[in-house]
């Protein structure tokens, strides 16, 4: 029992490594994109502020799709796993 502990416990440490790693990564090729759309398109917004309006409302969809991509869809899969293994 203590070894499934310390394995679950390990998994969520790596999990929340590759998470924020994602986070990071995918906000600096956003961060990119909209400089390089103000760059384009000139609006009336200084550059800052429109990066960091757009970034703010990307937040939001991308921290959604994180968690079910690295938190949820791995854990679930695990334990379908682990049951079909043992019990079916």
């Amino acid at each position: 029992m203590i070894g499934l502990l310390r394995l679950a416990v390990m998994l969520l440490i790596a999990l929340t490594v590759i998470y924020w790693a994602l986070v990071f990564y995918f906000r600096a090729g956003e961060r990119d994109r909209l400089e390089e759309e103000w760059q384009r398109d000139q609006p009336p917004l200084p550059r800052d502020t429109f990066v960091e309006n757009g970034l703010r409302h990307y937040q939001g969809s991308l921290r959604r799709k994180l968690l079910w991509g690295v938190y949820i869809l791995p854990i679930g899969a695990i334990c379908t796993l682990i049951y079909v293994v043992n019990y079916a």
